[in-house]
């Protein structure tokens, strides 16, 4: 990843042909490799606080981490040195 990285944000628009559909792009995030340790330790984490009455919230949090690398990537990251 690199440093200083940019994070693009569309702005939510308030007129309807304007609007961000429900499976529009509607923001990128550069992560450095500590990062996204923790972010999928978060999501992890919080997939595992939501009971089987979540499903709704349990599937988006699935489909969220199979956007990023897989699990044997994520363990090799040392949250030390960032390798």
């Amino acid at each position: 990843m690199l440093a200083g990285a940019v994070c693009t944000i569309r702005r939510m628009a308030t007129e309807d042909p304007d609007l961000i559909g429900p499976d529009d792009v509607a923001f990128t995030l550069d992560l450095t490799p500590r990062e996204l340790k923790i972010l999928h330790s978060a999501l992890h984490a919080f997939r595992n606080d939501f009971g089987h009455d979540q499903r709704d919230v349990n599937r988006i949090i699935q489909g969220l981490m199979t956007k990023l690398p897989d699990e044997a990537s994520i363990r090799s990251i040392d949250i030390n040195t960032g390798r």
